[in-house]
């Protein structure tokens, strides 16, 4: 057998090493040894019969001597040699001496039969690092025509060295997880001590309009910035019958955690009050029924502008009879909420923020010092559904098509949708049930979702993705980047109007806001419903 110098640098390369290994460890497996001789035309073999399961490798040696003979080859190389001193074959004197100076052993090997499965992840695998190649390239152009361009416009005066240090450490900067993170079974989910509603940032701007309904505090339109804070956009009713429980709260338990002053602040930061009547108002806080008007300064406002009496004497129940204009009364509308502090309405700060008429229409910064409560001093919180825990297998990009295997979705159309052009997913492995289930990109693949009135937003569309951390927030693959095997996942949110007139819940579109990153062989939490499909649907 000839040893031609292409395969000599073929097992040079440290891959092909690797399934030397793997035949050697292969009981089944007997292949021949050779020494290649630069002054021969073909190698002097020295036992074709040597048991390679007796084989061990030796990656320090370079050479292998036997008596009166001298053999040389491109060196280093790794050596496959036998386990045993001696060489039997030849002569009971030939024996491995190293180091040695003068000859190396080469020892040729069969590839081993791989399954369908072995060839496919090698496939995978040739077509991952095509990819990165390419993407290192022109990643490493964009880089030096960037900085080029970027000295010629600075001027020579400028160190370049240094603005190229800049160019080439941002992207590890980038890479840092925009959500504090734990551990729960080796897999990420978010540290909710660490997080409140005005660190959670949009990473894109969006706007929608509503329905032309009459719902008192209902606004006409929701709109978001980049880098503006969910506390600012996202309402209270949002998050209704979530594992939040924002409604639970009392003004007096959000103080305690955060530590604001509440005598401090005016009644006019607390926005569910601008719609409340006098007589919701009542109903919020029954002890107001029956105190005097006079000793609430800002119901004595309302009533005197409302109904041009002063009736100071009479208590808030006793108004509510004599004067019946008041049912309609709203506060924001006859008081100035500016001139009042909260513990002007007895009874404010310790009422729930659910006993309030309409109280899911209020946005989450208007209601004082909720936006700073971290997650998880919360009445509750979502709890990452462990079920099912995968592994990232393989990022693929917006190329690929005819997608079944689909393991992402809706509440609405299951999770099961599959994608036929533009699929950027990842597949997902972990155990023989999801061995080769499709997570698609959100970015480019669009479900139905959202129910009642509220589901004909947005078209009535959402990115299709899964709900591990259950309802209040949806998980959405964002962008795949098959050159360094990551992933970067979103966090969208719904609408909902549940209250006395329900309007249902928007699809998930309100977003993105930065979830975690991902890498290869990363555990992700899936949770459930999950089944993964066999066979193509019609």
């Amino acid at each position: 057998m000839h040893l031609d110098n292409d395969y000599i640098q073929k097992l040079n390369r440290s891959e092909d090493n690797t399934y030397v290994t793997q035949s050697i460890n292969d009981n089944t497996q007997r292949m021949s040894e050779y020494i290649v001789n630069t002054t021969a035309d073909s190698p002097h073999q020295i036992n074709q019969n040597t048991d390679y399961t007796q084989m061990v490798m030796h990656p320090t040696i370079t050479s292998v001597s036997f008596p009166n003979a001298s053999y040389q080859t491109v060196a280093p190389v790794y050596a496959i040699v036998p386990a045993i001193n001696t060489i039997t074959g030849m002569s009971n004197t030939q024996t491995i001496a190293y180091p040695a100076t003068e000859i190396t052993a080469i020892v040729p090997y069969q590839y081993p039969s791989k399954s369908e499965e072995t060839a496919k992840k090698e496939r995978k695998t040739a077509y991952r690092q095509q990819k990165m190649d390419t993407w290192r390239f022109l990643m490493a152009a964009g880089v030096i025509a960037s900085v080029f361009l970027h000295f010629m416009r600075i001027g020579s005066g400028v160190n370049l060295i240094s603005h190229l240090n800049n160019f080439l450490i941002s992207p590890a900067a980038a890479s840092t997880q925009p959500v504090t993170s734990k551990l729960v079974e080796g897999a990420k989910t978010p540290d909710w001590s660490q997080k409140n509603f005005r660190d959670m940032k949009f990473s894109e701007p969006g706007s929608v309009d509503f329905p032309n309904m009459k719902n008192p505090g209902m606004k006409e339109r929701r709109s978001w910035s980049t880098g503006q804070s969910l506390a600012e956009v996202m309402e209270l009713g949002d998050f209704e019958a979530t594992d939040f429980k924002i409604e639970d709260f009392t003004l007096s338990e959000i103080a305690d955690i955060t530590g604001i002053d509440l005598d401090s602040i005016n009644l006019s930061q607390f926005e569910t009050l601008d719609w409340q009547t006098l007589e919701e108002l009542a109903e919020a806080i029954p002890q107001l029924k029956d105190l005097e008007a006079g000793e609430i300064p800002p119901i004595q406002e309302l009533v005197r502008k409302a109904t041009g009496n002063n009736a100071q004497n009479q208590t808030v129940g006793e108004l509510l009879k004599n004067y019946p204009e008041l049912k309609d009364a709203e506060l924001g509308e006859f008081v100035d909420l500016n001139k009042h502090k909260l513990d002007s309405i007895p009874g404010l700060k310790d009422a729930q923020i659910k006993e309030f008429t309409n109280w899911q229409n209020t946005t989450i910064a208007k209601v004082p010092g909720l936006a700073d409560v971290p997650f998880d001093k919360f009445k509750g919180v979502p709890i990452p559904d462990l079920s099912f825990v995968g592994t990232v297998d393989l990022p693929l990009g917006s190329k690929e098509g005819g997608r079944w295997k689909s393991i992402s979705g809706s509440f609405e159309e299951g999770f099961n949708v599959p994608c036929e052009k533009n699929c950027g997913h990842i597949e997902v492995s972990g155990s023989d049930i999801l061995t080769g289930a499709q997570w698609m990109s959100g970015k480019d693949q669009k479900v139905r979702g959202g129910f009642g009135i509220l589901g004909n937003l947005n078209g009535g569309e959402e990115p299709t993705g899964r709900h591990p951390f259950g309802s209040a927030f949806k998980q959405v693959i964002w962008d795949v980047n098959e050159g360094d095997g990551s992933i970067t996942t979103k966090m969208f949110f719904r609408i909902c109007k549940r209250g006395f007139v329900d309007m249902g819940c928007s699809p998930y579109f309100i977003g993105p806001v930065p979830f975690f990153t991902y890498r290869e062989k990363d555990p992700i939490i899936l949770g459930t419903p999950l089944t993964v499909p066999t066979k193509k649907t019609p």
